[in-house]
């Protein structure tokens, strides 16, 4: 029963954020407009704002829904680090309810964006050759793995500043990762768009946006539990 309840809270959570972060674009314009100025950096700040004050907010609404996740990274990420260990079965039933939730997200935001910010819509895409993308979004997702667990594990105590880190961090590497594979780093944010264009049963999808980032994402991890162990728990006597 647990499992199902993580599953349904997952599939409620990963639409929202699709839902949610498909308006970022659309907003940092208006309020760029709103104030007359046009710089990039500008723009980077205003949208790194925007993903903090998300990611402040979607804490709490994964709390509400009982932990709730849209990434399924996460849960080999918290494994291979020696964290947390979520099981096979209930692994099983959340990861598809992630891949529906977002494919939900992202074909109702197509519905719902207003016409002049429908060309904003758009989740990542492979923009170099087949391997050379998958190399991207592997190492790009060894990236953000080991930056997010250090920040969140080991990072500032104050909410704000960890989920600032988390928005920065996300942003640099959105950037670094943008004329390679969009990026991802999530393989069920790519899935959702991915379907909303017919792409989502490609191998080129499956290689690129599924394989690459759980390999860099294990592979990070790994080494994340290898610097930084976990703590033993001591027996009582």
């Amino acid at each position: 029963m647990d499992a199902i309840k993580s599953a349904i809270g997952d599939g409620i959570i990963t639409f929202m954020w699709v839902l949610s972060a498909s308006t970022l674009g659309p907003i940092t314009s208006i309020i760029g407009s709103s104030f007359g100025v046009e710089s990039v950096i500008f723009n980077l700040f205003i949208t790194v704002s925007l993903v903090a004050v998300m990611l402040f907010i979607f804490n709490f609404i994964s709390e509400a829904l009982g932990g709730a996740s849209f990434n399924p990274t996460l849960f080999a990420a918290f494994y291979a680090a020696g964290i947390r260990k979520e099981s096979l079965f209930s692994v099983s039933l959340r990861l598809p309810a992630q891949a529906a939730g977002a494919a939900a997200g992202a074909l109702t935001i197509k519905e719902l964006m207003p016409l002049q910010y429908k060309h904003m819509l758009g989740g990542p895409s492979l923009k170099v050759d087949m391997h050379t993308g998958a190399i991207a979004e592997g190492v790009l997702t060894f990236a953000i793995t080991f930056v997010a667990l250090f920040i969140i594990l080991r990072g500032p105590k104050s909410s704000f500043l960890k989920n600032w880190l988390l928005a920065m961090s996300t942003m640099m590497l959105l950037i670094a990762g943008s004329s390679y594979t969009g990026p991802s780093m999530n393989p069920v944010i790519a899935f959702g768009w991915a379907y909303l264009n017919n792409r989502h049963n490609t191998w080129e999808h499956f290689y690129v946006y599924w394989i690459s980032p759980f390999v860099g994402t294990i592979l990070s991890a790994s080494l994340y539990g290898v610097i930084f162990p976990p703590p033993v728990k001591q027996k009582k006597p």
